[in-house]
C-alpha cells in the first residue's frame, strides 16, 4: 500500500501491515495508523514503514504473560486464523496455536476446510504447549464426547451395520459406521476366493457398504468386519453341488510345474494335476496345454472339504485310448510319425489317433547316416508299447537295419543250399563207380565159369 507521510510517499509491504494475515486491503484505505520507518533510500527518494513492527513488541509482552497462564485441558476461545493441509491456525489474543488435521474431528478429514472456515470463532482445548518456542497444541475433537463410548450398545459380533468407505488399502477398507467409530474390511473378508487380489478390486472410498461384524473391542476402539459373510458358503454343500465325477467348466487361475488351479465359481478352487491334463501327451508344463484366463472342462476326482480343495482331471472326459490301441501299436508294426520336439535323449515323435512316441539318438539315424529334424515325417517300427507307463517306444533305424539283417540272413540261406548241392555228386561217385565195377567182375568172373 501507499501511505502519505507529511507529503511524501512511503511503501507499506503488506506483510507489514499486522501480524495477522491480510486478506481485505480496502478496509485499510482512508485509515490514519501509526508507523515506524523501517528504510529510506535517498538515491531512489524510496521509504518503507512497517505497522507490524510498532505491534510485535507489544505482542511479544502479551504472548508471555498469556503463555505464562496456559495449562494443559485448559478451554480457550480463539479465531481461525489461516487453514493449511495439514491443520488451523488459532488467534488465541495475541499468541497462536494449532489444531492438528488429526485433532479437528473423531471422523476422517481430508481436508481442514471440511471442519472450520476462516475467520470462525471456536472453543478449543490445549493439548500441549512450548515454553521455549512458544508452540501450542490445540484440540477441537476432545471437546466432544468419544463416539465409541456413545455407540449403541446393543451393538454385537453378527449384527450387520450399514457404513461409508472412508480409507483404501492393499490389504482392507476402512469404514466408518458411525462418526469417528471406523471398522477394517479385511480383504481376505471381502471374497470366499481365496485368490491374491486388492481391495480396490472390491471397493473404493465413498462407496456405502453393508458389512457382518467379526471382532468387537469397545476397550481397544476396534471393529473388524466382513462383506462375504452376507453370501453363502460355497463350500458348506459342496458335495451336493459338486459330487465327484461330475463335469464343469473351470477358469484356468494359476500354473504351476506340477498342475493347473482353476475355479469353478468364486471361492471354489479345484487342482488339476499335469498328469491328468491328457491321457496321450507327454505335458512338461502347465502352459504347453492351456493359458491363464482360459476355460476348461473338468471332472470331480476328490473333495477335500476341510482345506477347501477339489482334485480335478481333464483327460478322464474322455475314455482311456491306450486300451484299445495295443492291438494298432504292436511290436514290429510300423507306424508313420512326424518329429515334433527334439531333446537330447532322443526325439518326440506324433503318430496316428492323437498319440507321441519316442524314439533315442541311435533310433533316429537315417539310412544314408543323416540325422532327422523337426517336422519331418518317417516310418518307425513300434520296439515297445507300454499302456501301463503310457510309453511308445521307436525306432526309423531299425527299419533298414532289419530289412538288411532279412537279406543277410536269405543270403546266407542260398549259400548254404547251394553248397549243399554242389557237395552231393562228389559223394555219390564212388559208390557209382564201386557198384559199376562189381558188375563187370562178376559178369566176367560168370563168363569164365560158363567157359570152363
Amino acid at each position: 500500500m501507499i501511505v502519505d507521510v507529511f507529503g511524501i510517499e512511503a511503501f507499506l509491504p503488506g506483510s507489514q501491515i499486522d501480524v495477522k494475515p491480510i486478506r481485505d486491503y480496502d478496509i485499510f484505505v482512508g485509515k490514519t495508523m501509526e508507523f515506524k520507518v523501517v528504510k529510506i533510500n535517498q538515491e531512489f527518494k524510496n521509504v518503507v514503514v512497517s505497522h507490524k513492527a510498532l505491534i510485535e513488541a507489544e505482542l511479544e509482552q502479551q504472548k508471555k504473560e498469556i503463555i505464562s497462564k496456559l495449562e494443559r485441558g485448559q478451554v480457550l476461545k480463539g479465531v481461525v486464523k489461516n487453514i493449511t493441509t495439514y491443520g488451523v491456525f488459532i488467534d488465541l489474543g495475541g499468541v497462536d496455536g494449532l489444531i492438528h488435521i488429526t485433532d479437528l474431528s473423531w471422523g476422517r478429514v481430508s481436508h481442514p476446510e471440511e471442519v472450520v472456515k476462516l475467520d470462525q470463532e471456536l472453543d478449543v482445548v490445549i493439548l500441549d504447549f512450548d515454553d521455549e518456542r512458544k508452540r501450542i497444541a490445540l484440540g477441537l475433537k476432545q471437546l466432544q464426547p468419544h463416539p465409541w463410548d456413545a455407540l449403541d450398545s446393543e451393538l454385537k459380533v453378527g449384527d450387520k451395520v450399514n457404513g461409508r468407505v472412508v480409507v483404501m488399502a492393499d490389504y482392507g477398507a476402512f469404514v466408518e459406521i458411525a462418526p469417528g467409530v471406523e471398522g477394517l474390511i479385511h480383504v481376505s473378508e471381502m471374497s470366499w476366493s481365496q485368490h491374491l487380489r486388492s481391495a480396490q478390486d472390491f471397493m473404493k472410498v465413498g462407496d456405502e457398504v453393508e458389512a457382518v461384524i467379526l471382532t468387537l473391542d469397545r476397550d481397544e476402539r476396534k471393529m473388524s468386519l466382513g462383506i462375504k459373510q452376507l453370501k453363502k458358503d460355497p463350500w458348506e454343500d459342496i458335495e451336493v453341488r459338486y459330487p465327484m465325477g461330475s463335469k464343469h467348466t473351470a477358469k484356468v487361475r494359476n500354473f504351476t510345474n506340477f498342475g493347473v488351479f482353476v475355479e469353478i465359481e468364486e471361492g471354489v478352487d479345484g487342482l488339476i494335476h499335469i498328469s491328468d491334463l491328457s491321457w496321450t501327451k507327454k505335458v512338461k508344463h502347465p502352459s504347453e496345454f492351456t493359458q491363464l484366463g482360459a476355460e476348461i472342462e473338468v471332472v470331480v476326482l476328490e473333495i477335500d472339504k476341510d482345506n477347501r480343495r477339489l482334485s480335478l482331471g481333464h483327460k478322464q472326459l474322455e475314455d482311456n485310448p491306450w486300451e484299445g490301441l495295443e492291438a494298432i501299436f504292436t511290436p514290429g508294426s510300423i507306424q508313420e510319425g512326424t518329429i515334433v520336439e527334439m531333446q537330447d535323449k532322443g526325439a518326440v515323435i506324433s503318430l496316428d489317433h492323437g498319440m507321441e512316441g519316442f524314439a533315442t539318438p541311435k533310433h533316429l539315424v537315417k539310412q544314408d547316416g543323416s540325422m532327422p529334424k523337426v517336422g519331418d515325417t518317417l516310418d518307425f517300427k513300434v520296439i515297445e508299447f507300454n499302456k501301463d507307463n503310457k510309453r511308445i517306444f521307436l525306432s526309423h533305424s531299425r527299419i533298414f537295419e532289419d530289412e538288411a539283417k532279412a537279406e543277410k540272413n536269405e543270403a546266407r540261406k542260398a549259400r548254404r543250399q547251394n553248397s549243399r548241392r554242389e557237395e552231393q555228386p562228389v559223394l555219390n561217385t564212388p559208390i557209382e563207380k564201386t557198384t559199376l565195377g562189381d558188375l563187370q567182375e562178376l559178369a566176367a568172373l560168370k563168363e569164365k565159369l560158363a567157359g570152363k
